[in-house]
C-alpha cells in the first residue's frame, strides 16, 4: 500500500500514469536502464542514438557503451548559452534512429533545453525522446510529448538512492539483464520502501512551494549574475540568462585555479562546485563548458537550495572578490624565464604548467608585442585549448589557432589592441 501510494504521488508530480513509473536505485540507474531498454526495444528500426553534447555523464557513458557495441551516435552541439537548436537537433534524426536523448535543464549551468520543440520533431519522425529531468523535476513537470523520463530524488531534496524511470505506454522497451517480478521487470531486487516513500513525500512538499520559491531564488541568482562582473574583473557569467533554472548561477574567473578558489570560499563557509579542469583527477575541462566554448578556468557553480537566505547571498558577494584576489596573488608568477622571441613572434613556454598559468603568462606578455604581432603559447594542458580562445574573446584579441609543436600544442594569438 505504501509503495502504491508513493507511485501514485510521484506519477501525479511527473504527469504520467502510475503504471508507467518505475522506482530505481538511483537517477543514474534510471538513465542506464531507460537508454538500454529503449535501444533494445527498437533494435529492428536501427542502432542510431542521438544525444546533446552537454548531457549528464550517465547519458554520455551509456552512449559510449552503445557505440562500443557497434551502434552509431550523433552528438548535437550547443550554443554559448548551453542550449541546442531544435532545427539542428531535428537534422540529426534519421530513418535508423532508435532513440533521442535531451536533458530538461543542464546540471552545471542551469540552461533549460527546448524539450517541447525537440519532442515534436521526434514525434513527427517516429523516434522516442528520453528526457533526463533530474535537475528540473523539483520545479515542475516536463512539458512536451516526451516518451521516456528519468529523475533522481536527491536532486529535489529527497533521499539519495532513489531514482525514477517513466516509460510511456506504446513505447517499445525491452528490459536488459535478468528480469524478476518487481517494478515491471525494470528494477530487479527488493524496493527501498522507506526511501521511496520519503522521495515521493519530498517531491510533493517541494512542488507545493516551487512556484513561490522559484520567483525568490531567481531574483537572488539574477543579483549574483549582475553583480559578480562588477565586483570581480575578468569574469564570464555562463549559461542562458533567461531560459535557466531558478537556483543555479555559474561563472568563470580568468587567472584563477578553480580548486584553489573553492578552498578559499570553503574557509569562508561557502560550499560551491566547479566545472574547472583543476577540480578533476583527469585535469581535463568540464565537457559542458567545453561544448559551450566558454572559459573553464576558475569556474564556480552556485546552487541556492530552497530557503536560501538573502543575507547569505550578500555575504557571498562580499567575500568573493577577496577570495579571487587571494588566488590570483598566489598564482602571479614572473614570466621572464618563460618568454623568448622567434623572429616577430613572442613565445611563451608554459609546458608542464596547469591552468590558469598559461593564460596568466599570455596576459602578461600580450602588451610586449606591437599591434598585429603574435604570441605563441606552448602548453600541454588540455584546458588551454578552451581557455586561450575564451580569453581572446573576453579581451578583444584575435585567436589565430593551433599549430603543431615539438612538445604539447602551440596556441597562436594576434594582438588587436
Amino acid at each position: 500500500m505504501l509503495l502504491d501510494a508513493a507511485r501514485e504521488a510521484a506519477a501525479e508530480a511527473v504527469g504520467c500514469r502510475p503504471d508507467e513509473l518505475t522506482f530505481t536505485s538511483s537517477g543514474t540507474r534510471a538513465v542506464h536502464t531507460g537508454i538500454a531498454g529503449a535501444l533494445a526495444g527498437r533494435r529492428r528500426v536501427g542502432r542510431h542514438l542521438i544525444v546533446s553534447a552537454v548531457e549528464h555523464s550517465s547519458v554520455l557513458h551509456s552512449a559510449e557503451l552503445h557505440e562500443a557495441a557497434g551502434g552509431t551516435l550523433t552528438e548535437v552541439s550547443v550554443d554559448r548559452g548551453g542550449a541546442v537548436d531544435p532545427v539542428v537537433y531535428g537534422e540529426a534524426l534519421r530513418a535508423d534512429t532508435a532513440l533521442a536523448c535531451l536533458q530538461s535543464a543542464n546540471h552545471e549551468v542551469g540552461t533549460e533545453q527546448p524539450v517541447t520543440a525537440v519532442a515534436e520533431l521526434c514525434r513527427e519522425a517516429g523516434v522516442p525522446l528520453l528526457v533526463d529531468a533530474a535537475q528540473s523535476l523539483g520545479w515542475g513537470p516536463v512539458e512536451g510529448g516526451w516518451s521516456l523520463l528519468t529523475g533522481s530524488a536527491h536532486k529535489w531534496g529527497g533521499p539519495s538512492g532513489v531514482g525514477l524511470l517513466v516509460v510511456r505506454k506504446g513505447v517499445r522497451f525491452a528490459a536488459q539483464g535478468p528480469v524478476d517480478e518487481r517494478e515491471s521487470g525494470r528494477a530487479p531486487g527488493f524496493e527501498n520502501l522507506p526511501a521511496i516513500v520519503a522521495a515521493a513525500a519530498s517531491l510533493r512538499a517541494v512542488r507545493a512551494e516551487a512556484a513561490e520559491e522559484a520567483v525568490r531564488l531567481r531574483e537572488l541568482t539574477d543579483r549574483i549574475r549582475a553583480r559578480v562582473p562588477r565586483l570581480v574583473t575578468d569574469v564570464e557569467v555562463v549559461g542562458d540568462p533567461e531560459r535557466r533554472l531558478p537556483g543555479i548561477v555559474t561563472f568563470s574567473c580568468l587567472y584563477v585555479d578553480g580548486e584553489a578558489l573553492l578552498h578559499e570560499l570553503d574557509r569562508e563557509g561557502f560550499s560551491v562546485s566547479s566545472g574547472s579542469s583543476c577540480t578533476s583527477s583527469t585535469l581535463t575541462p568540464s565537457h559542458v563548458l567545453r561544448a559551450m566554448g566558454v572559459l573553464s578556468e576558475g569556474n564556480v557553480r552556485v546552487s541556492l537550495p530552497l530557503g536560501a537566505a538573502e543575507e547569505d547571498v550578500e555575504r557571498f558577494l562580499e567575500v568573493l572578490p577577496r577570495a579571487v584576489a587571494a588566488v590570483r596573488e598566489k598564482l602571479g608568477a614572473p614570466v621572464s624565464e618563460t618568454v623568448v622571441r622567434e623572429a616577430d613572434v613572442l613565445v611563451v613556454d608554459s609546458l608542464g604548467k596547469r591552468c590558469p598559468i598559461p593564460v596568466i603568462e599570455l596576459a602578461k606578455v600580450i602588451g610586449d608585442v606591437p599591434v598585429g604581432g603574435l604570441v605563441r603559447v606552448l602548453s600541454d594542458d588540455e584546458a588551454a585549448r578552451l581557455d586561450i580562445p575564451a580569453w581572446c574573446e573576453m579581451r578583444g584579441q584575435e585567436y589565430v589557432g593551433e599549430e603543431p609543436a615539438e612538445k604539447g600544442t602551440a596556441y597562436v594569438v594576434r594582438r588587436v589592441s
